[in-house]
């Protein structure tokens, strides 16, 4: 199992393929399990890098609270671990607002983003609300039926849902409940102007709720690509795998 070490804790991470790198970030509660189609697929072109964040799945508990900063500084670990000097940042819901905080801080060490129904803030009542009833159900009582919920909306199958069941199942509750936690207060919408690199934005058309997300990226990123997947809901990575993977092909390539 590929382990990296991080002063009190580990990250459980996948390699596959060659070529440009592209790392994907999860959010709360799911793994990098969730990325299992682009490891299989676009790894026959580039360099796929998934991992599971501090306390999520086969990583390691974090004593240090779980925050964007954070994570964005254990990416440039596995980097520099990895030996890759930049790499596409991609994040799916919430690992979206990751890519964004890691191209604020670190765009020396990207090549550009892409961002999988995600946001810059969060700001309507529907998604607060949400996110405020994960961060209560993250406790270790309730970890299993909120497991059960998620990767059951994320799943496609039932083998793929027992994987990534077990894999939630793993991570800690307080970890979990700090990453929740950080995703309902995190704004960086007044800072968009300064991201300067490429980003492909990508929704589905069914996502309603998000549109409003993806408009607010779109008018705000000085340099990007918004694409809406036809007869899609949110959960892409998983259940329009195909149609993701040959946007991102495009967005690279070009």
């Amino acid at each position: 199992m590929p382990v990296l070490y991080l002063r009190e804790t580990s990250l459980f991470y996948t390699v596959m393929g060659d070529g440009i790198p592209i790392v994907f970030i999860h959010p709360p509660l799911l793994t990098s399990a969730n990325f299992m189609y682009q490891l299989e697929e676009l790894s026959k072109q580039y360099k796929v890098i998934s991992f599971d964040i501090r306390g999520h799945g086969q990583s390691g508990y974090s004593k240090e609270i779980i925050t964007y900063p954070l994570i964005v500084e254990d990416i440039t670990h596995l980097l520099d671990y990895l030996g890759i000097e930049k790499a596409f940042i991609c994040g799916y819901s919430t690992g979206g607002s990751i890519v964004l905080e890691y191209l604020l801080t670190n765009a020396n060490r990207a090549l550009g983003g892409i961002i999988i129904s995600g946001m810059s803030e969060v700001k309507d009542l529907y998604l607060k609300g949400r996110i405020s009833l994960a961060v209560n159900m993250a406790k270790e009582k309730a970890i299993p039926m909120l497991s059960l919920a998620i990767t059951w909306g994320n799943s496609n199958n039932r083998h793929m849902f027992k994987m990534l069941y077990k894999e939630a199942r793993n991570g800690f509750a307080s970890n979990i409940q700090q990453y929740y936690r950080y995703s309902l207060r995190y704004n960086c919408t007044a800072k968009l102007h300064n991201i300067y690199l490429p980003v492909l934005l990508v929704y589905g058309k069914k996502d309603k709720s998000f549109h409003k997300y993806a408009f607010i990226l779109h008018e705000k990123l000085p340099d990007n690509n918004l694409m809406f997947l036809d007869d899609e809901k949110h959960q892409i990575p998983t259940k329009a795998a195909h149609k993701l993977n040959k946007v991102i092909s495009e967005f690279i390539n070009s």
